[in-house]
C-alpha cells in the first residue's frame, strides 16, 4: 500500500462534518493468546461505571470530533448467528457510545441487494475514502486513501443505505 497514506489521526481532524465507518467483517485480527478478547473470553467486562478503566486514546479522539460537531456513525453488517468476535465487539461498543459515536448493526441478510464496496472504509465529509485493507486472517494490509468522487459517492450510498436499515445498537439483539 502507498507509504503516503496520512495518518487516522490527521484524517479526522481535518474532517468538518461526517465521518462514517463501515465494518463488513465478522473477525479481525485475533490474538487468541493474550489481550482484550481473551480476557473478554474469560468473562471480564467492562463496567460502564469505572469509565476510567475503559477509556482510551481512540474514545479520546472520538469525543474531541464530536464536540468540534463532526457526527461520527460506525454501521457494522454481521452474519447472525454472530461470531465470537462479532459478541466481544457487541460487548464493548457502550464505550464507542459514551465517545459520541452512533453505532447501528446490519443482519448480512438484510444487506443482499444493498451495492457495497469490497473493502470496509472510513468516508470523511463525503468525499475522501480511506478504505482498510485485511489479510485472510483479518490483520490489517494497509489503508489506502482516494478522493475519486465516484469511490466516495459509492461510499456514501452504501453507507446511507446500510444506516437505514441498521438498527440502533441499544435496540439490536445478538443472536
Amino acid at each position: 500500500m502507498p507509504s503516503n497514506v496520512p495518518a487516522f489521526d490527521e484524517l479526522i481532524a481535518s474532517c468538518t462534518r461526517s465521518a462514517v465507518h463501515l465494518e463488513m467483517r465478522d473477525s479481525y485480527a485475533v490474538d487468541y493468546e493474550k489481550g482484550p478478547f481473551v480476557a473478554w473470553r474469560s468473562g471480564f467486562r467492562h463496567d460502564p461505571a469505572d469509565r476510567a478503566s475503559w477509556w482510551r486514546p481512540w474514545l479520546d479522539l472520538m469525543q474531541e470530533t464530536v464536540s468540534r460537531g463532526v457526527v461520527v456513525r460506525r454501521a457494522r453488517i454481521v452474519s447472525e448467528p454472530v461470531s465470537e468476535y462479532t459478541r466481544f465487539l457487541y460487548d464493548g461498543t457502550f464505550t464507542n457510545i459514551a465517545a459520541g459515536e452512533q453505532v447501528r448493526w446490519l443482519p448480512r441478510r438484510r444487506a443482499s441487494d444493498i451495492a457495497l464496496p469490497g473493502n470496509d472504509f472510513w468516508l470523511f465529509d463525503n468525499r475522501l475514502v480511506r478504505w482498510n485493507h485485511f489479510t485472510g486472517e483479518g490483520a490489517s494490509a494497509g489503508p489506502e486513501i482516494s478522493d475519486d468522487p465516484a469511490a466516495a459517492k459509492l461510499c456514501a450510498e452504501a453507507f446511507e443505505a446500510v444506516w437505514d436499515r441498521g438498527i440502533p445498537h441499544e435496540q439490536y439483539e445478538i443472536r
